[in-house]
């Protein structure tokens, strides 16, 4: 029998057939938000303000109130903010081809990383490096939370950890419709709550911004210099992985047209790459809030935002409401943040694990693994050595996202060495793509060596400088001399259809699959091996004799 796939020649969907007893995969990834695959259009009901605010307020983390006061109580304010000021541009010129990415095509990060130069399983090491984003900083957040609830509720601090963890679980359940209505209606509370104390200082007492301006910190003589700045460009930069939560909700944007084009690209900009402005914005108040408390109560509880938002809530309020607003404040960022945490956090797991084992479990089996993990550092309280845990993590979270954005932007469409639609599908990649994959390991390898100190002091403050560097050199050069072939395993997926419309926007004909029976779109189908039919993704990824995977092209 012959090799290829008999449907070459079918140019249209077929009537769609009721699903089997039994065959609840697909049907199940409505609830779960199409957590291995294309968002379809059908699903993708959200005007661009709503998906954008639903993405922003994921920003809402209090992480950065510490990030930026760790930084600045070490290396001093002029040090600091130049370190947050370069950690931002890295982490907005990178996010913005994978922000677009993800709009446009309406998929998450690990599907754009297997296309980009990773390949189908190589993609599998960077997915597990996101997921661990998310459970080190839904610990993080957790942990923040926990010191509220202990200094406003008495909790134990083991408790409030326990807390934290399960009050996300049935938030969410219900994916990107339970999480829009969240953030959306929590956003105003929260912005009132995180600028009100930091205006009010500054316009009652003035001499507070002369302190923060001239804050020396504990490890320099108040100059700049560049080693302090990079240190503290590493640890901020850990966030540089935060692209990836964004783009999770950016792949539910409706198609870019004409009408809506100007919303379209705003939300996208402002949601994807853009989410760093806040996040800068939020890392300068750590360093403000914190040397206003060193100069009232001393330096001790200076990187905790609840004692940071407590003493500037005490400074503007009648004692009898501070500790309620400021708790108040740490339990809905948290509550924010960590249902995005959980929530992504999952995909990347399922998305892992699905194509390692080609069997899918569901993604709530993957919000209960990521909420373990995430307890785990808590109890061992990661909070007292976050810069340490950051500052390592910065590096495997810079070399990933560098060789993405650098294949998307570069061989793309400079040397057009790879497709430009970005292409997920099991039987359409090869396993294991060298471009990215070398790239990604040599930049890593090599940028944790020196954060190890491995190749002397001096060096060691430019690891993330060395990480960036090394993933946008040898991304390009490893497209010209593979010759970008091992990007595609075959050019022709079996359909006549074309993968986009007229716009641009990836096509909303509907095709059945013919193992689970459901219908799906256009990008979300291929031809099977076997059967004069289409095959979705989520089947083909858990075929696993590879019955239905088309064979690589001659």
């Amino acid at each position: 029998m012959s090799t290829e796939p008999r449907l070459a020649e079918v140019t249209g969907p077929e009537p769609a057939q009721e699903a089997p007893r039994g065959a609840d995969q697909a049907v199940k990834e409505t609830l779960e938000d199409y957590t291995l695959r294309f968002a379809p259009r059908s699903y993708r009901r959200w005007t661009p303000m709503v998906v954008a605010t639903t993405a922003l307020g994921g920003i809402a983390y209090m992480a950065d109130f510490s990030i930026g006061a760790g930084i600045g109580l070490a290396h001093g304010t002029g040090n600091a903010l130049l370190a947050i000021a370069v950690a931002a541009v890295v982490i907005f010129v990178t996010g913005f081809p994978l922000a677009y990415y993800g709009a446009r095509y309406n998929i998450d990060l690990d599907l754009i990383t297997r296309g980009s130069g990773f390949g189908y399983f190589g993609s599998v090491i960077t997915s597990v490096i996101f997921a661990s984003f998310t459970f080190i900083f839904f610990a993080l957040e957790g942990s923040i939370m926990a010191q509220g609830l202990k200094l406003g509720l008495g909790l134990p601090l083991w408790l409030g950890y326990l807390v934290s963890t399960l009050m996300v679980i049935p938030l969410v359940i219900y994916g990107m419709s339970a999480l829009s209505k969240l953030q959306v209606w929590t956003t105003p509370v929260w912005l009132l709550l995180m600028v009100g104390p930091l205006v009010y200082l500054v316009a009652t007492d003035p001499g507070t911004v002369d302190r923060f301006l001239a804050y020396a910190g504990t490890d320099g003589d108040g100059g700049v210099n560049t080693a302090s700045v990079l240190l503290g460009a590493g640890v901020c930069l850990s966030l540089i992985a935060q692209i990836g939560e964004q783009i999770d909700y950016l792949r539910f944007m409706p198609p870019k047209t004409e009408a809506n084009k100007r919303s379209w690209w705003t939300a996208v900009v402002m949601a994807g790459p853009g989410w760093v402005v806040l996040g800068a914005l939020k890392q300068a108040i750590g360093v403000f809030l914190a040397v206003y408390i060193i100069a009232e109560v001393g330096a001790s509880a200076a990187p905790e935002p609840i004692q940071q938002f407590k003493h500037a809530f005490d400074a503007m309020m009648p004692s009898w409401i501070v500790l309620p607003l400021a708790v108040a404040l740490v339990v809905i960022s948290q509550i924010k943040i960590n249902v995005t945490n959980a929530y992504s956090g999952s995909l990347a797991w399922t998305n892992s694990f699905t194509r390692v084992t080609k069997r899918y479990p569901g993604r709530m089996v993957f919000v209960l693994v990521n909420l373990g993990f995430a307890l785990a550092l808590m109890e061992a309280d990661m909070f007292s050595f976050l810069n340490s845990i950051l500052g390592f993590y910065s590096n495997c979270a810079i070399a990933w996202v560098v060789t993405v954005a650098t294949d998307i932007g570069i061989n793309k469409y400079v040397l057009k060495l790879s497709p430009h639609a970005p292409e997920f599908r099991r039987g359409m990649l090869y396993a294991v793509n060298p471009v990215g994959v070398v790239s990604f390991v040599a930049a890593s390898g090599l940028s944790i060596a020196m954060y190890f100190h491995a190749l002397g002091d001096t060096l060691q403050p430019y690891s993330p400088v060395a990480a960036a560097v090394i993933a946008f050199v040898l991304t390009p050069l490893m497209a010209v001399v593979t010759k970008g072939r091992y990007y595609l395993r075959r050019t022709d997926d079996g359909i006549a259809d074309p993968l986009l419309d007229e716009d641009g926007n990836p096509s909303s004909v509907a095709y059945t699959c013919h193992v689970c029976r459901q219908q799906f779109e256009r990008p979300d189908v291929a031809a099977c091996r076997t059967h004069d039919a289409v095959v979705c993704s989520l089947c083909l990824s858990t075929d696993k004799v590879g019955d239905h995977v088309l064979p690589a092209a001659v």
